[in-house]
């Protein structure tokens, strides 16, 4: 047995004792990865500035993307900030065991729907480091192991916080450390990627690229996005001072993440007032921004935009600006060129805005917020795993209950398929029973 398959076995046989382990001593194991995240923060901080210094230097050389190296970046309130994301985790209810649905079959025969943890987590991953005790926090809880794969540009930080984190459940369950693992290579990823028998969801976050080549080289199922390309709708009813703010905080205030805006659309009827006002504020914050026709005749200093444009994840700051008619025009460009991650209306009209949350297909659509407010633990999820765009049993940012599945359990009392078939059946009373 190879090692690869040797760490994803000994995360199967770890996931069978830990989804049945007890909530206390699971939110005590979290706990102590909050206090170890806290009281270790130098040591973290330290072996970043290692992954800083070299990913600087690739950066230089043009090996590494610059939003790659942003969010390779920590800083003590990140630190904090991954403390106190472990602890809203502790502090949700367990999603593991809960009583989905009871049905009686017949009398004494009944089927109850409980949910259970998945199994096995792949979690890989690029750049940032804060995702290591997201995924793991929400991993534990929801009762299922983690084989964890950071890129090799944040390999120091992935290492100290998997020991930290590690040590925590050691405090706990010593029997259970093989809950959180890590690998280190492409040639792990690409050995682990086969062992169907042992992994039962990948879960990858980063590039298109990146994301298409783990979707495209397993078996197992996968969950996640490949892109985020996200939209802002400044309708003619908005409120321009709003939809400036609005639209700026989706571009500038982190514009190297999946929930920042790539594309501003703007109804023709605003625009001669919308877009001097946002142009001015984009300018100040150094955005290039780049128009339709329609768009520089109102601001001719900006950049014409392309078709490519339209279907581009910048990642960084730079934003695609198209002028639209109507509604539904708007809609029609957000369903075509979007990725079905996170778009955002910015308007009066309530019935405008229930046209756009209902008509555009997004995993989280928005009504005067911006995209970035799409994030697990703003959503009160405590964390996230990462951000699907599936249509699968978990949309969105997804939190512990996109972890879970759930099992049947049917008691009876020496029940038999035979009395129910056949002339003389007996029938199914199908009761619904309160959970």
């Amino acid at each position: 047995m190879n090692p690869i398959e040797e760490t994803a076995r000994r995360a199967k046989d770890a996931a069978l004792r830990l989804a049945g382990l007890s909530t206390q001593v699971k939110n005590r194991a979290l706990q102590g990865m909050a206090d170890l995240l806290r009281g270790r923060r130098a040591d973290i901080l330290a072996a970043n500035q290692q992954d800083v210094q070299r990913a600087t230097e690739l950066v230089a050389r043009g090996a590494l993307s610059k939003p790659l190296l942003d969010r390779l970046k920590l800083s003590e309130d990140k630190v904090l900030g991954m403390a106190q994301g472990v602890e809203s985790v502790a502090q949700l209810p367990d999603p593991v065991g809960q009583t989905l649905s009871t049905m009686e079959l017949d009398d004494g025969l009944e089927l109850r729907q409980v949910s259970c943890p998945i199994g096995v987590i792949g979690a890989i991953f690029e750049s940032r480091p804060d995702a290591v005790p997201q995924i793991a926090s929400l991993c534990w809880k929801s009762g299922n192991t983690v084989i964890l794969k950071g890129g090799t540009e944040a390999q120091e930080s992935n290492r100290v916080l998997v020991n930290l984190l590690r040590r925590a459940v050691a405090a706990v369950a010593p029997d259970l450390m093989d809950a959180v693992q890590m690998i280190e290579t492409r040639e792990d990823v690409r050995a682990l990627l086969q062992l169907e028998d042992h992994v039962d969801l990948f879960v990858p976050r980063g590039s298109n690229d990146f994301v298409r080549y783990i979707q495209d080289n397993t078996r197992v199922p996968v969950l996640g996005h490949a892109d985020g390309i996200c939209h802002a709708y400044v309708d003619q009813h908005a409120d321009v001072a709003q939809a400036v703010a609005v639209c700026y905080d989706a571009k500038v205030q982190y514009p190297a993440v999946c929930n920042a805006i790539e594309t501003v659309l703007v109804h023709r009827q605003i625009a001669p007032t919308f877009l001097p006002l946002l142009a001015r504020a984009y300018e100040q914050a150094g955005v290039e921004m780049r128009g339709c026709v329609a768009a520089r005749a109102l601001l001719p200093n900006i950049v014409p935009a392309t078709d490519v444009d339209w279907d581009t994840e910048y990642l960084d700051l730079v934003v695609s600006i198209r002028l639209v008619d109507d509604l539904e025009t708007a809609i029609a460009h957000v369903n075509r060129h979007g990725s079905g991650h996170t778009d955002t209306i910015v308007t009066e009209d309530r019935q405008a805005a229930e046209r756009f949350l209902d008509g555009v297909d997004a995993a989280t659509v928005m009504h005067n917020a911006s995209t970035r407010f799409a994030d697990g633990f703003r959503f009160g999820k405590g964390a996230e795993i990462g951000i699907s765009t599936n249509k699968t049993h978990a949309r969105g940012p997804v939190g512990l209950e996109g972890l879970v599945l759930y099992k049947y359990r049917l008691s009876g009392r020496g029940h038999v398929v035979a009395d129910y078939v056949g002339p003389q059946a007996k029938p199914f009373t199908h009761r619904c029973l309160p959970t």
